[in-house]
């Protein structure tokens, strides 16, 4: 009775926790697994997502041209030839060619192929039943004509078979290469990863990042944790009124945030036309240079940072009995000695998650930088987040890399998750989860 009573209630936990299960895996886990998945593909706009067909194109072969495909092998798959066979007979029926003509083209020339519409034209010309026009004439030749060139096959076997007829003393190689090629759908590959350390942009981008993020980071935790302690110590209502201020670029839109921070930095923008009536320099600030542009893409996320830093410091510094305070200050204690052996070796666990989950954001974010500089100047503030955005979903050329954008966001939640292992073990998580060494 008892072990039937745990079961329900077991049941009845989980049924109460089936909706933020569902949740979790449909919001988080299916997200991160669907990445994983399209990372090792060659997935884009191209190829679509469901699967594609065979075409060969003047464009393919002048790649497999650089690749070094021979060249005459090319030059006959770019060209047509005119085979007769039913199929070709078939198709002069249903253009309605003279039932006479195609009887003598079934009788004498059945069997044969010609490698130009001049060589099979002179055959037809010799028929006894040969067009009198010319339009007659080229309508019976089309119905013979075979070209792989822009012809799109569902699957290989069919590929390979127009690739045979066309190529027929071709290697067997060639044709697998060229059919290979030809393939308009995705594929399974690990050649995104291999591009990402191969290409030199990609450096420029990691540098970017990692300056972004550890110069705004320790701007988000310093700022936010001088905040809460100043607040901390100002009466309650100074207090109050100075953290609702601070509050605002937490609770602004992000639209409405950089649409303010572009008021205050472009062209004839507040300290455009306050430098100009000092006879400063004045210019675009946000895109002007690099240096005006990596100083506002740090302010506009350090401010927001800030907010949220000293949201949890104020929090955790208010759970400090005060009676520690008041013994420091019997004692002779300053403020900045209850700052220092007081309240910041009470502070490690907010500090962590602070600096934990500010890290995984701002290897994240991009919205505020593509929204004010949007990289700029050039793409000397692009980091990591915003050109896996650009690859995957706002792509210049139109053609959206979705499995080279994947794979830099695998990357980012590799390098998340390595952090995240640091942090733990530079602020000894383990001494912190501890039980206390002395029990009251």
């Amino acid at each position: 009775m008892r072990i039937f009573s745990s079961l329900r209630a077991n049941l009845l936990g989980l049924a109460f926790m089936a909706p933020a299960l569902v949740l979790l895996f449909g919001f988080f886990f299916l997200p991160a697994i669907l990445t994983s998945v399209f990372a090792f593909t060659n997935m884009s706009t191209a190829t679509g997502i469901t699967g594609g067909s065979y075409v060969v194109t003047g464009n393919l072969l002048r790649a497999l041209g650089e690749e070094g495909v021979d060249r005459n092998t090319l030059d006959r798959l770019g060209q047509s030839i005119y085979r007769i066979d039913g199929a070709g007979l078939d198709r002069a029926r249903v253009a309605k060619v003279d039932p006479k003509l195609i009887l003598e083209i079934d009788g004498r020339l059945n069997g044969r192929s010609f490698s130009s519409a001049a060589d099979f034209e002179k055959e037809l010309k010799a028929l006894p039943s040969r067009p009198s026009r010319i339009r007659d004439l080229k309508i019976a030749e089309a119905s013979f004509e075979q070209s792989v060139l822009n012809q799109r096959y569902a699957g290989r076997a069919d590929m390979n078979a127009a690739l045979s007829t066309m190529l027929p003393d071709a290697p067997a190689a060639t044709v697998a290469r060229i059919a290979d090629a030809s393939y308009t759908g995705w594929t399974w590959t690990s050649e995104n990863f291999t591009h990402l350390a191969s290409t030199p942009d990609t450096w420029r981008i990691v540098a970017n990042t990692v300056f972004y993020v550890a110069v705004t980071l320790a701007f988000n935790v310093l700022v936010g944790l001088f905040l809460a302690i100043t607040t901390f110590y100002l009466p309650p209502t100074g207090a109050g009124i100075f953290s609702v201020l601070w509050l605002l670029p937490r609770i602004t839109p992000v639209v409405l945030y950089t649409v303010l921070w572009k008021w205050m930095t472009w062209e004839d923008g507040f300290l455009f036309n306050v430098a100009s009536h000092l006879g400063l320099p004045a210019f675009n600030y946000m895109k002007g240079s690099v240096e005006s542009a990596w100083t506002v893409v740090i302010l506009v996320n350090g401010f927001v940072g800030a907010s949220f830093g000293m949201i949890l410091f104020s929090g955790a510094l208010k759970a400090i009995p005060s009676q520690q305070l008041w013994a420091s200050e019997v004692d002779g204690a300053s403020r900045f000695q209850q700052i220092r052996y007081i309240i910041l070796p009470q502070m490690r666990w907010p500090i962590l998650f602070v600096t934990s989950y500010q890290t995984l954001s701002l290897l994240s974010s991009y919205q505020e930088i593509w929204l004010t500089t949007n990289g700029g100047p050039g793409s000397t503030t692009t980091v990591w987040a915003l050109e896996a955005f650009k690859t995957a979903l706002n792509n210049y050329t139109g053609n959206l890399q979705y499995g080279l954008g994947a794979a830099m966001a695998l990357v980012l939640v590799a390098v998340g998750l390595l952090l995240s292992v640091v942090y733990l073990r530079l602020f000894r998580f383990d001494d912190m989860m501890s039980k206390p060494k002395i029990e009251f």
